[in-house]
């Protein structure tokens, strides 16, 4: 079952916020929807400077549900997802991630999305959509953000896997360290402990604004690319039903 808990540090400055959905945290459609209130809450909270999310256990995050993938439930996922980069990015507070273990498709978007992200030295990243016969939409616009379109390309036509040190090289994992969550509530209260938290939102608001305005120009289209002909293909139904049917996807190349 879901849960998504939020610890108070700091006087109410810092929130630390653990999302907990199973060995591989996976963001279905109740976990997304916890978190969106968490920071649709936090745009409201008047002290809060930043907020360190993390995932429950040996892991950030599987990605999102692949069951909620399927014909029938995407529209309904896709939807959930966006309320979820929505509320991110209209709180105005400093986001961190912070990870451990795999943070996979939908964790790895969650993640890029913050402002700062400290990885354990054995944690893995992959934006594996398209060995489903898929793509991320909202990967399309943060990672190109992030880490340039040379990087952001080869994770997301590749699929592959790459560890925290290859990771931080990109420019994707801001630090390495052993214990992320610590480290992360560390950097925040060095770096934002003497602002004034109004000062600060308005400091987050102007300097996100180009990524938000983007998100909201750009990922209707790359929505309607997937609902409307992405999944008409043969192929992006079998990549996902050959994953939940844990066999090799048989390619008709249509």
């Amino acid at each position: 079952m879901a849960e998504v808990t939020v610890d108070t540090l700091e006087g109410g400055a810092l929130w630390r916020v653990t999302f907990s959905n199973g060995t591989g945290n996976i963001l279905d459609g109740e976990t997304m929807r916890g978190i969106t209130e968490v920071f649709r809450k936090a745009r409201a909270s008047a002290p809060l400077k930043a907020i360190c999310l993390t995932g429950a256990g040996k892991h950030f995050s599987f990605g999102a549900s692949v069951q909620e993938h399927m014909p029938g439930q995407v529209e309904a996922m896709f939807a959930a997802f966006r309320d979820l980069v929505f509320a991110m990015l209209d709180a105005d507070v400093v986001t961190i991630a912070a990870v451990k273990g795999r943070c996979l498709g939908g964790g790895l978007e969650v993640a890029a999305l913050c402002h700062h992200i400290v990885a354990t030295g054995d944690a893995r990243f992959a934006q594996p959509e398209i060995t489903l016969g898929v793509f991320a939409p909202v990967a399309s616009i943060v990672l190109v953000d992030r880490i340039g379109r040379v990087n952001a390309e080869d994770l997301c036509l590749s699929g592959r896997t790459i560890d925290a040190g290859t990771a931080h090289g990109m420019g994707l994992v801001n630090a390495i360290h052993e214990d992320p969550l610590a480290a992360g509530v560390a950097w925040a209260q060095e770096q934002f402990g003497a602002h004034s938290p109004s000062s600060l939102r308005h400091a987050v608001r102007a300097v996100r604004a180009d990524l938000k305005r983007r998100m909201q120009n750009e990922l209707p289209a790359l929505e309607t690319q997937y609902l409307q002909q992405l999944m008409k293909t043969a192929d992006a139904v079998e990549g996902l039903t050959a994953f939940l049917e844990k066999r090799p996807a048989t390619w008709r190349h249509a």
